[in-house]
């Protein structure tokens, strides 16, 4: 009965199914591990960064290039404060409060290329005011803070995503800051976690695409995608055998209609049977309505004596009618034609 799955066809089928089965189950548990990679990483990140103002600072310089391990982890590093280019990054949210960063770039030799630092002194509430924003250290100092991935235009404000007054910066990154200094920028940041007052510490965030953000739930919805992919190849196989099964077995039973062997003709002409049957129909009442049309004039021909002479060919008992004159012609019109 089932030996179908022996046809070509049935080979193809098995073979991708095989095949595809493996793949969607394979594609569905790596979008399960990023999606659980990334839980482990907002973990993680969450932990930093409630202890980030108590954890032991790490050279710069070892957590350079950044990367996604390194994000987030405390850094120290030592150098003198650039106090000829004080910057302000404006529309800056903390706490549900609106305000602003208080940048300032590091000149230190400990960075490969002596590339300078930003670092983001903290926070004040309001509009952005130099006035109010306390002068960095003198002197050689050493920053600890969080270290933090560059941000793009997507981080800065909707205020801040114009054109903006000297002296303020849309968001930190070293492509920003190449036209605002004469000199190389890191491609990273640190945000201070000990402020001087009136400034706040900002919190360190995660970078983008390591946290549990829209990214992270279309990994997970991706994960469910291809496991229903892999239970719908599996639908179908069991479909298409069980279609193929039953019709096997009404093969063997002669269940099947027989197959029309004649050629096919449109739906909407006559065969050619219909149509002799149709021509004899017609030659048929021709030669009826002849006949009835003969036996008329014959009857209007013959005098009437004739027609009412009893017991002569006029008696009405041997008198026949045009209408079974017209049958008669009809039957002998159909009756085959032989030897008396």
């Amino acid at each position: 009965m089932y030996r179908f799955l022996l046809t070509p066809r049935w080979w193809g089928i098995n073979i991708f199914a095989v095949l595809a089965i493996p793949v969607c189950l394979l594609m569905g548990s790596w979008q399960l591990s990023r999606f659980d990679d990334r839980v482990d990483r907002h973990h993680q990140q969450q932990e930093q960064s409630q202890s980030a103002a108590h954890a032991k600072a790490e050279p710069l310089a070892s957590l350079l290039p950044i990367t996604e391990e390194t994000a987030g982890r405390t850094a120290k590093v030592t150098g003198r404060f650039d106090t000829a280019h004080p910057l302000l990054i404006p529309d800056r949210t903390v706490k549900d409060k609106q305000g602003f960063y208080v940048l300032s770039l590091l000149r230190t030799d400990e960075t490969k290329g002596h590339q300078a630092v930003p670092v983001v002194r903290g926070w004040l509430p309001g509009d952005p005011d130099p006035a109010r924003v306390p002068a960095p250290p003198k002197g050689e100092v050493t920053v600890r803070g969080v270290l933090q991935a560059s941000e793009s235009h997507n981080d800065a404000g909707p205020e801040a995503s114009g054109a903006l007054p000297e002296g303020q910066l849309g968001f930190v990154s070293a492509a920003a800051l190449v036209n605002v200094v004469p000199y190389e920028v890191t491609n990273a940041w640190l945000t201070e976690q000990h402020t001087e007052p009136p400034l706040k510490p900002v919190p360190p965030v995660a970078p983008e695409g390591t946290g549990l953000d829209l990214k992270a739930f279309q990994n997970l919805g991706y994960t469910a995608q291809w496991f229903v992919f892999a239970g719908f190849v599996v639908f179908m196989w069991f479909r298409f055998f069980r279609r193929e099964a039953e019709m096997a077995k009404d093969a063997a039973l002669g269940l099947l209609p027989e197959e029309n062997t004649t050629t096919d003709a449109p739906a909407d002409s006559p065969t050619q049977a219909q149509e002799a049957q149709e021509a004899q129909e017609a030659q048929e009442a021709q030669e009826a309505q002849e006949a009835q049309e003969a036996q008329e004039d014959q009857a209007a021909q013959e005098p009437a004596g004739s027609r009412e002479a009893p017991g002569g060919a006029g008696d009405p008992a041997d008198e026949v009618t045009p209408a079974e004159a017209a049958e008669g012609a009809a039957t002998r019109s159909r009756s085959p034609v032989g030897p008396a």
